[in-house]
């Protein structure tokens, strides 16, 4: 567990690499019962999934959850579009954005606090190419920074 009682199922590194965040969201998701067993043991993917507003409520679309072991006839289809749980005011805001602006909403990462799992979802813009060069760069730099204090404070 980390701060707050949370504890992080899932995230998805490559959204941060691919998108600007300009904001993120954290709503609920509604799951059946071998899906959040699944998910408690760790069982889940965000790598292709995304999340869309249809009919005025807010889906989640290609989140790979496995089948749980035990779930016999009871299991879930493990690609099945799940419900996302937000206020009406957010999901308006997100529509205006994701309509006028031509923005995305990408999952970025999946964790339960308090017993109950969410799923953090951010407003995002793409990168051109250009855009993730740069990013790496300042990675690198960054990463050269810190070796370059550690070896003086030796």
């Amino acid at each position: 567990m980390g701060k707050e009682g949370i504890k992080v199922v899932a995230q998805n590194k490559k959204a941060r690499h691919d998108y600007f965040i300009e904001e993120t969201y954290e709503a609920g998701i509604i799951l059946t019962g071998t899906e959040i067993k699944s998910i408690r043991n760790g069982r889940v993917n965000l790598k292709d999934s995304y999340a869309g507003i249809r009919n005025g409520e807010a889906y989640l679309f290609n989140l790979h959850i496995s089948e749980y072991e035990q779930g016999n006839r009871y299991n879930h289809d493990p690609v099945r579009v799940r419900k996302l749980l937000l206020h009406r005011g957010e999901i308006a805001k997100l529509l205006g954005q994701t309509k006028i602006k031509g923005m995305s909403l990408v999952p970025l990462r999946l964790y339960l606090k308090g017993g109950f799992c969410k799923v953090e979802i951010g407003l995002a813009k793409g990168k051109k190419n250009y855009d993730k060069r740069e990013s790496l760069k300042e990675k690198d730099a960054q990463r050269e920074v810190q070796r370059a204090l550690r070896e003086r404070n030796r």
